[in-house]
């Protein structure tokens, strides 16, 4: 039976900062948040243009580590960084105090204990990076520079792990597994999330069910169940339908389903933060008897390719100019890395919660994600994006 939709709620990310909230900020770290929504689609399209498979990334740790480049960089190279990351126009001198009041607000407070992620810039040995940089990175930016030396392959890679593994509570392992002696500069963001659903599914209702991988492969898949009112939208211009998953900590899940006959690909083509708003705008509650795959991905990227397609090009040239962290016009970012490990089951703070069962005279509606999704997990105070994928085969990580 094909599943009823009622509305369906949402997909993406920031939406403007609410100038009533309690939470609310400066009209300057507002509009980065929509800025940083921005780079999230455009980061979020490119990456899952190139792979049918699972995707999982972080885009706000991504933004940190390449928004501390930025701040070491000079002229068209950081011209260019920050268009790449939608933050032309912004002044380089007040940039990195914004950047920090945003990071405040979603890193700091109610920020879910159980998401962890970090971004770095590790310069080679060659590299002669200033104390005032270093600083700049830890304070501004809450992220880390390091110098290590590429020409012992295997030590740089044991420095970059540990510190991936240290961010991630060592859930994000290998994060790189070789290097080039001859890499002067690499940016490193990795990040981990492990859902905490309020309220929480029951996982004594979870059971194995068919999940359509595509039109020639079904996977079983153990998928949970919950009835309960829940936040849905539905836009018939992409015929594709989002629910909202609230989380503890003060996070949300946003889940969105394409129709039957919709290929998943035409609806990331369209994943703009202006498109993602006028989603969040149609939310309305209504009952539901959802069944959602319990799944753990695990994303690996490198996105020199993927930013060179967002028009970042120069800091990986010859001719990038780092000169502001204390290097030279003649040293270029050699590779960016990225890994993500996002692991969505029943678990609950409370161990006695029974996932909001429900006696109802009539049936509700039942929801089925058991197609290719697109999920979307944010922090709510400020709408901040925090990891964005798509779930092509839970089996899989």
């Amino acid at each position: 039976m094909s599943p009823v939709w009622v509305l369906v709620g949402v997909l993406l990310v920031l939406v403007p900062l609410d100038p009533t909230s309690s939470q609310s900020t400066d009209p300057s770290t507002a509009d980065l948040v929509n800025r940083n929504a921005d780079f999230a689609t455009r980061l979020y399209r490119a990456v899952a243009g190139r792979t049918d498979d699972n995707v999982a990334v972080c885009p706000f740790a991504l933004s940190a580590g390449l928004t501390a480049l930025a701040s070491g960089s000079e002229g068209q190279t950081r011209d260019q960084l920050l268009q790449g990351l939608t933050l032309n126009g912004l002044s380089a001198q007040t940039l990195p105090d914004q950047f920090q009041n945003l990071t405040n607000l979603v890193l700091g407070g109610d920020v879910p204990s159980n998401l962890q992620q970090g971004a770095a810039v590790f310069p080679g040995q060659s590299l002669q990076v200033s104390q005032s940089y270093l600083d700049l990175v830890q304070t501004k930016y809450g992220g880390k520079a390091q110098t290590v030396a590429y020409t012992m392959p295997h030590e740089a890679m044991d420095t970059i792990n540990s510190w991936a593994q240290d961010q991630t509570g060592d859930r994000v392992q290998d994060l790189v597994s070789q290097l080039d002696p001859q890499t002067q500069l690499l940016v490193a963001s990795a990040a981990s999330y492990q859902a905490r659903f309020s309220p929480p599914f029951n996982a004594s209702l979870s059971q194995e069910e068919r999940f359509l991988v595509d039109s020639y492969h079904v996977a079983m898949v153990p998928m949970m169940s919950r009835t309960g009112k829940f936040s849905l939208a539905y836009d018939p211009a992409v015929r594709a339908g989002v629910l909202k998953l609230p989380m503890a900590d003060g996070t949300a899940m946003l889940a969105v389903l394409p129709d039957e006959d919709v290929d998943i690909g035409a609806v990331e083509d369209e994943l703009t933060a202006e498109k993602v708003q006028s989603w969040i705008r149609r939310l309305k509650k209504t009952w539901l008897e959802v069944l959602f795959p319990r799944f753990q991905l695990e994303h690996w990227s490198s996105l020199k390719d993927v930013l060179q397609t967002l028009d970042i090009t120069q800091v990986f040239l010859d001719t990038a100019d780092l000169s502001s962290m204390g290097g030279a016009k003649d040293v270029r970012l050699t590779e960016v890395y990225q890994k993500s490990v996002v692991l969505i089951d029943e678990t609950s703070d409370d161990v006695t919660a029974q996932g909001g069962a429900t006696t109802l005279l009539t049936p509700p509606p039942r929801l089925t994600f058991n197609r290719p999704f697109i999920f979307i997990i944010y922090q709510e105070t400020t709408n901040s994006l925090l990891l964005l994928g798509r779930v092509s085969d839970p089996s899989h990580k």
